[in-house]
């Protein structure tokens, strides 16, 4: 087994003992991103848009890194602290990608890392 560590500049750093992306034999496991800008360590709070656009933009960051991006993508898991928010995050995660969407679940949470609302994981396969 080949396992291939992925670090990308332009997502935020981890918060604990994990890595962004773990790439293995050409399948890529990304760890569950936040709203947390990777340029000035500040989390994007108040619109659930913006918060779950900035997730998407940190997993994109972490894809390109591995030279792919969410065409590749087989699957998600979105966590949320509110299933009231779903039309919303739906709206801006289904706007990443063109057709051919992944397989998912949508799982509300009591809570998330640095209190975010939406939290989402990626497995991509290139």
């Amino acid at each position: 087994m080949e396992k291939k560590i992925i670090t990308s500049k332009n997502a935020p750093e981890p918060i604990g003992p994990y890595s962004h992306a773990v790439l293995v034999n050409g399948t890529l496991y990304i760890s569950g991103q936040v709203p947390k800008d990777a340029h000035t360590g500040e989390m994007v709070t108040g619109d659930i848009k913006a918060e779950t656009k900035k997730v998407m933009e940190n997993l994109q960051a972490i894809l390109a890194e591995a030279n792919m991006d969410f065409s590749h993508v087989v699957k998600t898991t979105i966590f949320c602290v509110n299933l009231g928010d779903f039309a919303a995050i739906n709206e801006v995660y289904g706007s990443f990608f063109a057709g051919n969407y992944p397989a998912r679940e949508t799982v509300q949470v009591v809570k998330l890392p640095l209190n975010a609302n939406v939290e989402i994981s990626v497995i991509a396969v290139k």
